[in-house]
């Protein structure tokens, strides 16, 4: 290199697109090079095997065991082409920047890069989480060394992956049928649909009544009429579905149930009967916004608002990051930057005004059971978020409805509280047949939408329950108020067993229980319904026969593997 002139540099990345974009960003003195993910992994069968280690016993399995474990690592025959072509580029510069993606894996394949090309320059570290000029330029002036941590726990993953699957599956090809997987996470994943599966085979049935009432506060109130349901009759709960155990008989405590028959009579006894407000309780309701996505959330609210699977969620999220739109997608953190939280402050205020901007920025600290790197949460990319109207002639289809939900998050995390009213009302009266009854009634008003104006998380479709924007509004009522029953009607009702798992109540599940990476859902999702061992209803994860059989087999004979603490642990460890 001519003195004085300046250094010439290799970056590598994984993919073509973001090769292109960080090209334009870097200018005439890099080349920027795509290595299109892993070049070397552990044989995918016999043929894959080196000459030099064909006759060894665990060459197929690409891990010597009696070795401490030594893997085997084979550049895959589709890659020696690309291996060839960065070797050569390596020839015109005078330092590497390993540029892979800042979390475990992309750390792996910044270490298999620099073992397979043996550069003779000097090798650095470059991390960045957005595709952006400034994030770009800015990576550039911080380099740093390879983390061996990162690249140790990685590879211990992949170790350990193999060891499961090429050591389990055979037992189930045998046992079960041909061409069936086993996987450290994926039969975990599998036990958890097939558990709740059995849980609903075991599921009895329980039948109870109640009375839905509607009642009238008279021309005056506004709304006139309100909906109650009894609750008490002489003092004894009346029993609900949650009284009743999975055998459809009731759990110890005083609740009555009520029987068709007694409910009818009920009904009619209390007809024209004086009815009164026995109580109003009337509490402030607040609701702070929702943090901003991490991997898991993003899956999750995707497949509730969007109807995404998890895979249709991670390859769009993957396209917007590598265009530039979006930090980066695979983050287990809800924290924000310094300028991030200032760029949604901004955008709130301007769109909402400055009532729907709190005094003071919010902080996201929360980490989830094994979180690993420090990383922001998912966002829109750069100092100030382009609107998804600003990006509508860029970006459409699935990205577009994902830039904006991830937008609409980011901004009202920023956001303030929402306000309202709860109000419970209690309504007593006593039957002709002398039963004292008590009637209940809740209502909530939203008097200040807050961050709601913004975004509202989707309630799930299997579990239920009510949205934060849902409003019930109850007229203005006091204390000993007469009220009339407009209608009385008994109402008959049966338990539901627990409801089937979807796409993201699966995803929430694994990450409660600290098993497998946010990073592999949307893939683990994907294989065990590629298998056969699950099968869609409508948005409902469904285990087949097949699945049954595997997991009964695994809990028999390799209950450790399939145990949801040692999973986690394992997960911990690493």
């Amino acid at each position: 290199m001519a003195s004085g002139a300046p250094l010439r540099r290799l970056v590598i990345v994984e993919s073509g697109t973001k090769a292109a974009k960080i090209q334009k960003y870097l200018g005439k003195d890099y080349i920027v090079e795509a290595s299109v993910g892993h070049i070397r992994d552990l044989p995918r069968g016999a043929a894959d095997v080196p000459a030099k280690y064909k006759g060894e016993s665990w060459a197929r399995l690409g891990v010597d065991v009696d070795n401490a474990f030594a893997p085997l690592y084979i550049v895959t025959p589709e890659k020696k082409s690309k291996v060839a072509e960065l070797k050569d580029a390596l020839k015109n510069v005078d330092e590497l920047l390993l540029a892979t993606d800042p979390d475990r894996e992309g750390e792996a394949i910044a270490w298999h890069l620099l073992d397979t090309l043996k550069p003779k320059v000097p090798v650095r570290r470059m991390v960045f989480h957005e595709i952006s000029e400034a994030a770009i330029r800015a990576s550039v002036e911080n380099l740093r060394d390879l983390d061996h941590d990162l690249v140790d726990a990685q590879e211990t993953r992949r170790i350990l992956d193999r060891l499961y699957g090429y050591e389990v599956s055979p037992v189930l090809w045998k046992k079960v049928m041909p061409k069936l997987s086993a996987g450290r996470v994926q039969s975990v994943a599998t036990r958890i649909i097939v558990q709740r599966e059995r849980e609903r085979m075991a599921f009895v049935s329980a039948g109870y009544w109640d009375i839905a009432a509607v009642l009238d506060a008279g021309a005056d109130a506004t709304p006139r009429q309100f909906p109650a349901r009894l609750v008490t009759i002489d003092g004894t709960r009346v029993a609900t579905g949650r009284d009743f155990g999975p055998d459809g008989q009731l759990k110890g405590g005083s609740a009555r149930p009520l029987d068709e028959a007694s409910a009818r009579r009920l009904a009619e006894a209390l007809d024209g009967r004086a009815l009164a407000v026995e109580s109003v309780e009337s509490r402030p309701y607040t609701r702070k916004p929702y943090a901003p996505f991490m991997t898991s959330t993003l899956q999750q609210e995707g497949g509730r608002k969007l109807r995404f699977s998890a895979d249709r969620t991670m390859r769009s999220a993957q396209r917007l990051y590598e265009n530039g739109y979006i930090t980066y997608l695979r983050t287990d953190s809800t924290t924000l930057s310094e300028s991030a939280i200032q760029a949604a402050r901004a955008q709130a205020r301007e769109l909402y005004g400055d009532a729907y901007v709190p005094a003071q920025p919010r902080q996201y600290t929360r980490k989830v059971k094994n979180a690993q790197e420090a990383h922001e949460a998912i966002r829109p990319a750069g100092d100030r978020f382009r609107t998804p109207g600003e990006i509508a002639r860029e970006v459409d289809g699935d990205d577009f409805r994902l830039y904006e939900l991830i937008w609409q998050r980011t901004v009202a995390s920023q956001m303030a509280d929402a306000r309202g009213t709860s109000v419970s009302v209690r309504i007593a009266g006593t039957a002709a047949t002398g039963e004292a009854v008590t009637l209940a009634s809740s209502g909530r008003t939203i008097t200040f939408p807050g961050f709601l104006k913004a975004y509202v998380e989707t309630v799930d479709d299997q579990a239920g329950g009510e949205a934060d924007d849902a409003e019930s509004r109850l007229p203005e009522l006091t204390e000993g108020q007469p009220l009339t029953a407009a209608s009385l009607t008994p109402e008959g009702h049966t338990t539901s067993p627990p409801s089937r798992f979807t796409e993201p109540s699966l995803i929430k599940q694994l990450e409660d229980l600290g098993i497998g990476r946010p990073s592999t859902y949307a893939s683990i999702i994907k294989t065990i319904q590629d298998r056969g061992y699950v099968w869609k209803k409508g948005q409902a994860l469904v285990p087949s026969w097949i699945a049954f059989s595997v997991v009964g087999l695994l809990e028999h004979h390799f209950g450790r593997l399939v145990d949801y603490d040692f999973t986690a642990a394992m997960e911990d460890e690493l």
